[in-house]
């Protein structure tokens, strides 16, 4: 038994130190900030759904020019965003496989490679915003404090690649929903803020922000504003979200 016991201590050990821990200490858990920052990315998005939105691009003169899209979105990592209106633009399709970005042109016939900082529709909002993934893929919680009945989340991007070096964001302690979110440059300089509003029961689940808004001090006098008609849950092949799939994608709806 002695022998056995021994035998387990070692093997404790040397596991324990294989992972950087100390002999004797418990593993770290998951910060409170990452797991709201899950949280968070669970109530915005379902793993895998359809939506219906549009979106709304103000100029300072008061013109506005919309479009509706349908989106599917699949896992953490993959975004598909199908043009509806205007009829100038319907039937381009983009898709988003992590870092990756694709826009199809039916006129064109093939992928053309977008960037996230660009934006297929003009206005405030770049793909990646349009396009978003769950926070938690691109960005690590590097601090968390208290602004009176909100979290405050201080959030640092994992690489490069992500369209904002920081986000800033502010998270109603109830609901688990982000209710502002700032935008940082790597020099520290604020490139825009998204506001979050009108929490709306969408079905099945789905409670969340119905319309996010955006500014920034880069582009004085403009704001764009998403909306969202409907988000739901559906289950999507993973065929769905290829380069192939492109020209087929308006026969899902």
């Amino acid at each position: 038994m002695y022998r056995k016991a021994t035998l387990l201590t070692i093997c404790l050990t040397l596991t324990a130190l294989a992972i950087g821990l100390h002999p004797g200490m418990a593993a770290t858990p998951a910060s409170s900030g990452e797991a709201l920052l899950l949280e968070v990315d669970q109530r915005l998005q379902p793993e895998s759904y359809e939506s219906y939105r549009k979106l709304i691009n103000i100029e300072p003169d008061g013109r506005r020019k919309e479009f509706v899209f349908y989106g599917l979105k699949k896992g953490r990592d993959s975004v598909l965003m199908l043009f509806l209106e205007p009829a100038t633009e319907r039937g381009r399709t983009t898709l988003r496989l992590g870092d990756n970005m694709w826009l199809y042109i039916p006129s064109v016939g093939k992928p053309i490679r977008i960037t996230s900082l660009q934006s297929v529709t003009g206005g405030v909002f770049n793909n990646a915003d349009i396009m978003s993934l769950d926070y938690s893929v691109e960005y690590s919680v590097t601090s968390e404090s208290k602004d009176g009945d909100h979290t405050v989340l201080d959030l640092k991007a994992k690489t490069k690649a992500v369209a904002y070096d920081r986000l800033k964001m502010w998270v109603d302690a109830t609901r688990k929903l982000p209710v502002k979110i700032e935008c940082y440059a790597a020099t520290g300089l604020l490139i825009k803020t998204l506001r979050f509003s009108e929490v709306k029961d969408f079905g099945d689940g789905v409670v969340r922000p119905s319309v996010v808004e955006t500014d920034s001090p880069l582009q004085k006098g403009y704001r764009s504003i998403m909306v969202f008609a409907t988000v739901t849950p559906r289950p999507l092949d993973d065929e769905v979200f290829t380069l192939n799939f492109l020209p087929k994608v308006d026969t899902l709806r």
